[in-house]
């Protein structure tokens, strides 16, 4: 199972974002590092283990209250060794290209059934995340019902229970692998300690983002060893 840390950008900060109530995000303060720039957030991760990929989720891109391109392609030039999944929303005039470490994250959030098609005109080459807010699926509903239009890599994000240690949604990860055993799932939200990453490590779950457990010391870089980089 790969771990990967998670950021979410607003403002040119890292914010702390807690059971996707975003207008209560403030910039993170962790013991990883000084202050709440992007760079030292990264480094102050980095120093904690050897992930290999950085999942961004452009805050201000999602709200329609600008973005960051600019900050996001300059990340990509220093760290080069980092694949980058960045969620920016699709834009109204079509993404933009990626570097060549970054990889494009479409939420279902970001789509309505008008906009399926740009799934289509992607390929394969992005990666889903499925958001939920509680029960429901934020965005398209239908996205549910037809996985032709899946990449092979699907995040089901759960987003009621980002940084509101809770633990995984297991259940709703088990039904996802049960009913589409071809696809490789990676969970969001709610991860505690290194009880839930053995669980969803058992679970066949091929991927888990980190955020806050990383930032209070609940995983310690022991935890993170034994999971692929």
């Amino acid at each position: 199972m790969q771990v990967i840390p998670v950021i979410d950008l607003m403002k040119g900060q890292v914010v702390h974002a807690k059971k996707g109530q975003r207008d209560s995000y403030r910039p993170i303060q962790t013991p990883l590092c000084k202050g709440s720039s992007p760079r030292a957030v990264i480094d102050g991760l980095l120093s904690l283990h050897g992930f290999d990929t950085l999942y961004v989720a452009d805050l201000d891109a999602l709200t329609g209250a600008g973005g960051h391109s600019g900050l996001l392609e300059g990340l990509q030039r220093d760290y080069p060794s980092l694949e980058f999944w960045i969620d920016q929303g699709l834009p109204l005039f079509g993404p933009p290209d990626m570097a060549s470490n970054g990889v494009r994250v479409v939420g279902s959030e970001s789509l309505d059934g008008g906009r399926l098609k740009w799934l289509q005109s992607l390929g394969s080459d992005f990666i889903l995340s499925l958001d939920f807010l509680a029960e429901s699926i934020l965005g398209e509903k239908s996205l549910l019902d037809d996985s032709r239009l899946w990449p092979d890599r699907v995040i089901i994000m759960s987003l009621s229970r980002v940084g509101a240690n809770q633990g995984p949604d297991f259940e709703r990860l088990k039904a996802f692998r049960t009913r589409h055993p071809d696809k490789h799932f990676v969970a969001a939200g709610g991860v505690r300690d290194a009880a839930d990453l053995k669980r969803l490590d058992a679970l066949g779950v091929g991927g888990v983002l980190l955020a806050s457990a990383l930032h209070t010391g609940a995983l310690a870089p022991s935890d993170l060893r034994s999971y692929s980089r």
